[in-house]
């Protein structure tokens, strides 16, 4: 029997259905660290800001204290990576993507986002994913604020995508007439990353 077999067995006498798990995943109680380049440290959040630009009625700068006096939800939902484990049962904390979009008026024309992060790390989502009403810019993780290693102090988060598209420092949010790859995408990643269709690779379907 394979480990991915074996855990899958363990999920269901833990009482857990295994049909959480995407193909291909594991799933683990860790939250490992992954990301391309440094961890960027704020010292003075009155320096950060998010922008959102591009195909929009208005473009919109939002401060930190901007972002915090915004609605904010919780929500707990499984997360899966798409270099294979998946964790169960996290909860997120943040203002809906939706609703951060809002303010800048998404044009008609407008079908993708592509979230800029710190050091020029891009990612992109369709902007039907984007309003998703589990897609947050989320700046707490199980009640604290993010760690360094995981956003802090603030990152997209889509979970029904594969992790990578949740972007960590990000900083602009840009607004497309059509969809583009960023920096994983332009490298062999797959363009929308779809964890129960196995959507790792652009060769995948």
């Amino acid at each position: 029997m394979s480990f991915f077999d074996r855990n899958r067995k363990e999920l269901a006498a833990r009482g857990i259905d295994p049909a959480r798990l995407p193909a291909g995943q594991y799933s683990t109680d860790r939250f490992p660290v992954l990301h391309v380049g440094d961890v960027p440290t704020y010292r003075d959040l009155s320096e950060w800001s998010l922008r959102i630009y591009g195909l929009v009625d208005r473009e919109v700068t939002l401060s930190w204290d901007d972002l915090q006096a915004m609605p904010h939800v919780t929500q707990t939902v499984d997360i899966h990576c798409v270099t294979k484990w998946s964790k169960f049962d996290t909860a997120w904390s943040g203002v809906r993507f939706a609703d951060l979009l809002a303010l800048a008026g998404p044009t008609s024309e407008a079908t993708a986002v592509m979230q800029h992060a710190e050091y020029g790390y891009t990612s992109n989502i369709p902007l039907v994913d984007a309003m998703h009403p589990s897609s947050l810019l989320a700046d707490a993780y199980e009640g604290e604020a993010l760690a360094p290693e995981h956003g802090y102090p603030a990152r997209t988060f889509v979970p029904h995508l594969y992790l990578w598209k949740s972007v960590k420092w990000v900083r602009e949010l840009e607004l497309l007439a059509a969809d583009a790859p960023g920096f994983w995408e332009r490298n062999g990643y797959h363009l929308y990353g779809d964890p129960f269709r196995e959507q790792r690779f652009d060769s995948d379907p």
